[in-house]
């Protein structure tokens, strides 16, 4: 039987926010890619994410992963502390009618078309794996941009040794560069890749667990007066972290002196053509991050 909270949460949803489709075509939130072209190759369901009745970012979602592929966002340089990870879910994945809002996983049974239709808090909950970001809060200005990354349809099962290692650094990285040399919109697109058979689990197939993750950004107009080491960061960049300490080093070598909390989550910096090589390689098509490599004006 539902809680009181939640049938009134769902009776909010429907009745007090009417609102416009936000699962299924990401035309309302073309905002968040560059030259407003998504990736180019993946197939899934679009979600423009909104919260507070604000656009946030954009997801590519698979529904039989329960997962995200990709989430895309424009950067901005955060300020103040980080929120509180209050978890919410995406109404329109279990009921098309529903408003778009995000909206917090209340205490107790969950509605069974949520349960069905996304990931949800118990299919982390005693597991190997973290709720791992794809478009992090790190990366954001507001309050509510921050807040609205704590989503599940935004999160994939991320091993803690990358989650709170080598991902983090390339977060902070990401974060500091674009901050100092980016002069104008910066275009994020953070996504993952699968395991190329025997595909991994959380909870008897209820999420799937990625192999890889990347990031790519594409920032068109930056500080030229760059140092070396940043010369081929702009105006694109990307990068592969390992998931698995057990994959194989063909995408990402292991450095075999790093702690051992970190050792085999290693991420490795790469053009962002090698990052597309790769994807088709994986995929089995062409994936094109960024409309025509990020090189004409934006």
């Amino acid at each position: 039987m539902l809680q009181p909270f939640f049938l009134l949460a769902l009776a909010f949803v429907f009745c007090c926010c009417p609102g416009m489709a936000d699962v299924g075509d990401f035309a309302p939130c073309l905002e968040f890619f560059y030259s407003s072209w998504p990736p180019k190759g993946l197939a899934g369901t679009p979600i423009c994410q909104r919260y507070n009745n604000r656009y946030q970012f954009a997801t590519l979602y698979s529904r039989p992963r329960r997962s995200p592929w990709f989430s895309a966002y424009m950067y901005s340089a955060p300020t103040g502390k980080r929120p509180s990870s209050t978890w919410k879910f995406e109404p329109q994945l279990a009921h098309p009618e529903a408003n778009g809002n995000m909206i917090p996983f209340p205490p107790g049974p969950l509605d069974q078309n949520v349960v069905e239709s996304q990931a949800v808090n118990p299919d982390y909950i005693n597991s190997s794996y973290t709720r791992g970001h794809l478009n992090p809060s790190l990366h954001h200005h507001t309050h509510e941009g921050r807040s609205s990354t704590f989503t599940l349809t935004n999160v994939v099962p991320q091993k803690s040794g990358s989650n709170r290692g080598p991902w983090e650094d390339l977060e902070q990285t990401v974060n500091q560069t674009l901050a100092a040399y980016c002069l104008g919109p910066a275009y994020v697109v953070t996504g993952v890749i699968p395991y190329r058979s025997d595909e991994h689990w959380l909870k008897n197939h209820r999420v799937a667990v990625p192999e890889y993750m990347w990031s790519a950004y594409c920032c068109p107009k930056y500080n030229t007066g760059l140092p070396d080491h940043l010369k081929t960061h702009f105006p694109t960049f990307a990068a592969v972290g390992r998931n698995d300490p057990n994959s194989t080093e063909e995408i990402v070598p292991v450095n075999k002196t790093a702690k051992k909390q970190f050792r085999g989550y290693d991420v490795r910096a790469m053009p962002l053509e090698t990052l597309e090589m790769y994807l088709k390689d994986r995929f089995n098509t062409v994936i094109q991050v960024f409309y025509e490599q990020c090189t004409t004006s934006d």
